[in-house]
């Protein structure tokens, strides 16, 4: 056992979590149970076998932070691939735009209160703590929202994506006006902060595509993923709103009908960028699973369970856990107006709130704040998602079953009548010993004699329903 955290034990270890992150997917898929709880279980699991066995383990979180930054960039990124722009998706973008940005503002500015009142700080460091827990997770809302209608799961796409890059933005934001010494130059500084990120942006993604259409090498994917990782850090050192250059590159590469008008399509081989993209895709997709899968299970090997038996935790959890839910029920309710189950509840925490909270800067910590709050939100909200996604698919099969008509009794057994020659009992035209009947002189269900010939058509029969 000591041998277990040597290079050979690691590396068993990893294999094995990545197979059973398959089968917590596969679970998934099947009970609507978000994999990203499944993974964090383990990791609970797993730590308490590493105490139980007394065998000494690393210190994991700074490999956690990193995980974190790479995941988050590959979930955006992976969602940036499959947001495919068009004038009829206008409505549902704007829709889940303004929802992502009310809820997140207001949820934002009730919990710094309660935050506030619980920590006896001022307002502006609330905030601080307030806003990575009024982020929705898009690592498990995207994963978990593909037994939605196609209008519903690229709505919460949308929405969980805008709520990352919004609260990412509002997060730095908070922290440069900390240290900013005015309104004035704090304003300033957010406006030259996103024109500068938004040129940086577009500027970087036609120069990589333009780039890399040229390279003829096979080995360039990866390659495209180490520099926008690189970018990503970068402009982070910069304080630009760095996950914006991730989103941009992403749409531009998905829309490129889009944003290639013109002449400027006629400067891309879309036989090579077709050939691109879907490779692309599908080592980001490939990439952001075992990414997502370590850093959830190493989440949760660094929980300190113990710091659920704090009352005031629960209390100050259960009033957060009300704000979130509230503030985002009241909108769906009187804003969009529209079908809001189970969107309502599909409003979990996850890796952009850990990220956040690891990111705050030691200088602007707060003594006192229980990261237990944190694991509690997030235990929660992923379990309220579960349930309402269970509900939604029973709900759904329910009404497919309802709608089924009810067999009407005798439509598919014919009594043989004289045409038969033989008097059996026949069964959707064919007589039961096997023969054909000649389809005159049935008995119909009402007691008389019916005139359909073998060959008219069967009333059409209805598929049972198929759980995507």
């Amino acid at each position: 056992m000591e041998h277990l955290f040597d290079s050979n034990g690691l590396v068993i270890i990893g294999s094995v979590i990545v197979i059973i992150s398959y089968l917590f997917n596969l679970v998934a898929k099947r009970y609507s149970i978000p994999s990203v709880l499944l993974l964090i279980v383990l990791g609970i699991v797993l730590n308490g076998v590493v105490k139980t066995l007394q065998i000494p383990s690393p210190d994991l979180t700074p490999v956690l932070e990193v995980l974190g930054i790479i995941g988050l960039i590959m979930i955006v990124l992976e969602a940036s691939l499959d947001l495919h722009l068009s004038g009829e998706k206008r409505g549902i973008i704007s829709r889940a735009f303004f929802a992502a940005l009310v809820t997140l503002i207001l949820s934002a500015a009730l919990i710094a209160g309660v935050i506030t009142l619980y920590l006896g700080v001022d307002m502006t460091t609330g905030m601080l703590y307030a806003v990575p827990l009024s982020i929705m997770s898009s690592a498990i809302i995207i994963p978990s929202v593909s037994a939605l209608s196609e209008e519903k799961r690229e709505f919460m796409i949308y929405e969980s994506t805008f709520s990352d890059i919004l609260g990412i933005m509002l997060f730095y934001f908070l922290i440069e006006s900390m240290k900013a010494e005015g309104i004035g130059e704090m304003s300033l500084a957010v406006l030259l902060n996103l024109t500068l990120t938004v040129l940086v942006s577009l500027a970087a993604s036609y120069f990589l595509i333009f780039l890399f259409q040229k390279i003829r090498t096979e080995l360039k994917l990866f390659l495209l993923i180490a520099v926008l990782i690189l970018l990503y850090a970068l402009s982070k050192m910069f304080h630009l709103s760095s996950l914006l250059i991730i989103l941009v590159f992403g749409l531009i590469l998905s829309n490129r009908q889009i944003f290639f008008p013109g002449k400027l399509r006629n400067m891309l081989n879309e036989k090579q960028m077709a050939s691109i993209f879907d490779n692309f895709k599908m080592i980001t997709l490939e990439s952001s699973f075992v990414v997502r899968t370590f850093f959830f299970v190493i989440f949760g090997f660094t929980i300190v369970l113990s710091t659920l038996l704090d009352l005031k935790v629960w209390m100050v959890s259960i009033l957060i856990l009300g704000i979130l839910y509230g503030i985002r029920y009241t909108y769906f309710r009187f804003i969009i107006r529209r079908s809001i189950m189970p969107e309502v509840w599909l409003a979990p925490r996850g890796l952009i709130t850990i990220l956040l909270f690891y990111s705050i800067p030691e200088e602007l910590t707060a003594e006192g704040f229980n990261p237990g709050i944190l694991l509690l939100v997030i235990l929660v909200s992923s379990i309220l998602m579960a349930v309402s996604l269970i509900r939604f698919r029973r709900s759904e099969a329910d009404l497919v079953t309802t709608a089924l008509p009810d067999p009407v009794p005798g439509e598919n057994a014919d009594v043989a009548g004289p045409g038969a020659g033989n008097g059996s009992l026949e069964r959707n035209g064919t007589a039961v010993d096997g023969s054909p009947s000649s389809g005159k002189g049935n008995l119909s269900p009402g007691g008389g004699f019916s005139d359909r010939s073998s060959g008219d058509p069967e009333p059409p029969h209805r598929p049972d329903d198929q759980q995507l």
